[in-house]
């Protein structure tokens, strides 16, 4: 079923792109150059011809086929989340933890370590 679902996917996304490089151009890209006057992004127009009607379908058939191979995938998951498995998975044991104490990520002060951060004073 999942393969079906994935099929159909794929030739939606084709038709979706063909669909839109078929649609005429308004001329300048979002409404930009030209005078302002009517022929801008929002139109009273809406999707009155073919091709836009055939867009829209496409795109809302689009959206149901990603939802659904989204649910399959959630359900066909060991785990319910990546940070479950990481913590499953035992990659830090009880005594040492997954990410650092925030003091571990503060840079060095001046008399801890003799690294690159002390910067030799002019006399």
């Amino acid at each position: 079923m999942e393969n079906v679902v994935l099929i159909v996917h794929l030739i939606l996304a084709l038709s979706l792109i063909g669909v839109v490089l078929l649609q005429r151009s308004e001329g300048g890209g979002l409404g930009m150059g030209g005078g302002g006057g009517g022929g801008g992004v929002v139109n009273t127009r809406g999707a009155s011809t073919a091709l836009g009607k055939i867009t829209w379908m496409l795109a809302i058939a689009f959206i149901c086929t990603s939802l659904t191979l989204t649910i399959f995938a959630a359900q066909n998951s060991a785990s319910g989340s990546v940070l479950d498995r990481i913590g499953a998975g035992g990659g830090a044991s009880a005594d040492q933890p997954l990410l650092p104490s925030g003091d571990a990520l503060l840079p060095p002060t001046t008399g801890e370590s003799g690294g690159a951060l002390d910067l030799p004073r002019a006399e």
